[in-house]
């Protein structure tokens, strides 16, 4: 007997997973679809770092965990997925040894050694993040520095207190600590929930260089599959390890229920054959030797098991009459509160009809600027001006906190809904979100926070805004949910104004991005897609920027007492980049003002968008170029 790992290429996917105790020159019989065989090869095992065996685990009559097994290898990146509530986060408590198996074992290697990305402040009053750094890790300040400055930790943010940073920033913190660790396995659970994009972009490089391995639990579509290689789904107690992205391992799983269900098809119809021949012919003593073997045939005759659906929200937005011109003007607005003004400057116009997606890292000021405009938060200075006959519908967070606890589902619906709205329209809306025969009488104060989510969001639909101001809507939300409601809103024909830290949702639906930051909020006319190129632009010239420091940090630990550097040739050196950046920008420029000609002159709508597109990717990776001219400049002056 001995491990290996069965690799597979296949229309340029190439995916490996483990067959254990394969007996030496056994014929292997797989049952993967669309794998080509002919480029079947062997490869020595990685080290398992981690063996789930047999485990069972149940809540009441709830089976979370049903003789489940699974490996972990070294330097294998597992994005870890399932429906709420199928038990993910309670096998991590197992895993972390926080939680018992009532059968089965977890067999750890002796080399393991866990990091796990805490929910809770480790920080103590006052503070720094370069002083919890040292404490947390026990590494020298030049390391947590130059770790730090991976999560872009500097100045301010790494020597000031750490309380006066926001949640995303703190969240980088206890990234750096962990990093710091040096962990060989990372057990994360939810780790993108409320961060900036920013973040979310730092944290996927971080993971990308993290060259040991990784368990993640995430419902962000785009994060797992820009990090993880593997995907192990839990469904129904059953643990299945498909070694592939997540967007592959989907595509697996609907082929291979479609598979399943054409199987059974054609099982079924052989058994209801079979029948039919034996009642006729197991009578007749002629045949009945002939219908005893036909009973034997149907009895080895066996369907493929083929789990139910589990329910899924269908949402449907409100039906609207599609208008055009602006639907809010932003004038010369200020926003925050008396004594902070957190963005001010702002011009922005949303036109109706528009996504527009506001951005911006956390405690920029996003949901600052959506209060002030649906007027929950009075601005501090200029104006925001709705047009003609918007009717605005709005979701917040804290709206599903500040619902009356003795409303039942039924009693909230009917008092959200529209003069005239029929029971059984409201009974519709509330079924396409989950709330279903009895779970309509049930009271707000005994519901989840994902059924209070979905209960704000059915009373949402129940009205005729023309406008959709929503917060934050996916959380608290199953994929599946969130899935739903973007195709809902793809069909909606009104606006939406949105926040949202979920990728695959922003790429979806944003027709538009507006980034609050630095103090203002800027426009931008391209998709997410354009504005994610931006930020990557500005963190890879961060990195590029951070790499000759790591060189010398790391000289200067080997050395043990390193010179201080030349001031002239710091000096040569700005000097030459300086000089690189200028010749940048003006190839920047040039390119920029011919596709400009070209737009004008284009008469291809489809054209003239793609240039559009190629205009706003161009100006934004000239804006990175000239702010790193800037700080040259500064740093010569």
């Amino acid at each position: 007997m001995r491990r290996v790992i069965a690799v597979f290429e296949s229309e340029g996917i190439r995916s490996r997973f483990q067959i254990e105790e394969v007996l030496v020159g056994f014929p292997f019989q797989f049952s993967f679809f669309k794998l080509q065989t002919s480029n079947f090869r062997l490869q020595t095992s990685m080290g398992v770092l981690l063996q789930i065996r047999g485990a069972s685990k149940s809540y009441g009559h709830q089976l979370l965990l049903d003789d489940a097994e699974a490996t972990i290898n070294d330097n294998v990146k597992i994005g870890f997925v399932g429906r709420n509530g199928a038990g993910k986060s309670t096998l991590l408590r197992i895993l972390l040894d926080e939680e018992e198996l009532e059968k089965g074992e977890v067999i750890r290697h002796s080399s393991l050694k866990v990091g796990y990305l805490r929910q809770h402040d480790p920080f103590q009053p006052g503070e720094s993040a370069l002083d919890f750094l040292m404490r947390d890790s026990g590494q020298p300040d030049w390391k947590c520095g130059e770790v730090g400055g991976e999560f872009e930790l500097k100045g301010s943010y790494l020597n000031g207190p750490i309380s006066e940073l926001s949640g995303g920033w703190q969240t980088r913190v206890k990234l750096a600590s962990l990093l710091l660790q040096e962990p060989n396995l990372l057990l994360l659970d939810e780790p993108t929930n409320f961060l900036d994009v920013r973040t979310q972009i730092l944290f996927e490089h971080f993971l990308r260089n993290f060259n040991k391995a990784a368990l993640i639990v995430s419902h962000d579509r785009s994060f797992l599959q820009a990090t993880c290689d593997h995907t192990l789904d839990l469904s129904r107690g059953k643990l299945t390890m498909y070694p592939g992205k997540i967007e592959p391992f989907l595509i697996y799983q609907a082929e291979r229920r479609e598979h399943d269900e054409r199987v059974n098809a054609a099982v079924v119809a052989k058994q209801k054959h079979l029948q039919k021949f034996i009642d006729k012919n197991r009578a007749r003593a002629s045949t009945a030797s002939q219908a005893r073997s036909k009973g034997k045939q149907l009895e080895r005759l066996q369907t493929v098991e083929i789990a139910e659906d589990l329910p899924t929200a269908s949402i449907r937005a409100p039906i609207v009459t599609p208008r055009n011109g602006a639907a809010v003007r932003l004038i010369d607005l200020s926003i925050g509160y008396p004594d902070n003004t957190v963005a001010q400057g702002i011009n922005i116009e949303i036109e109706h009809g528009q996504r527009a997606a506001i951005v911006g890292d956390n405690g920029q000021g996003k949901t600052t600027l959506l209060r002030t405009i649906v007027g929950s938060l009075s601005p501090v200075a200029g104006t925001v001006k709705w047009g003609h006959a918007c009717e605005i519908g709005v979701y917040a967070q804290h709206v599903y906190g500040s619902l009356d606890p003795q409303h039942t589902v039924l009693e909230y619906l009917e008092y959200k809904a529209t003069p005239g709205t029929t029971n059984q329209q409201i009974l519709t809306v509330a079924g396409s979100l989950l709330f279903r025969g009895e779970h309509v009488h049930k009271k707000v104060k005994v519901l989840s926070g994902g059924e209070r989510a979905r209960l704000c969001m059915a009373g949402l639909l129940l009205g005729t805004y023309n406008i959709l101001v929503l917060d934050e809507p996916g959380n608290h939300l199953d994929v599946e949910t969130v899935e739903s409601l973007a195709e809902a809103l793809l069909e909606y024909r009104g606006t939406v104004i949105f926040t949202s830290h979920d990728r695959h949702f922003m790429r979806r639906l944003a027709t538009n991005i507006i980034e609050v930051r630095d103090g203002t909020a800027k426009n931008y006319g391209g998709d997410y897609d354009a504005y994610l190129y931006y930020i990557n632009k500005e963190i890879e010239e961060g990195e590029r920027t951070r790499a000759p420091t790591r060189s010398k940090a790391k000289k200067m630990a080997n050395s043990n007492a390193a010179p201080a550097a030349s001031p002239a040739m710091d000096s040569r050196q700005v000097q030459k980049e300086l000089k690189n950046i200028e010749r940048t920008i003006k190839n920047l420029d040039a390119q920029r003002t011919e596709l400009n000609e070209q737009l004008m002159s284009s008469t291809d709508p489809e054209e003239a968008l793609r240039l559009h597109n190629d205009v706003t990717a161009l100006e934004m990776e000239l804006g990175v170029v000239e702010e790193r001219w800037l700080e040259l400049s500064a740093y010569e002056g």
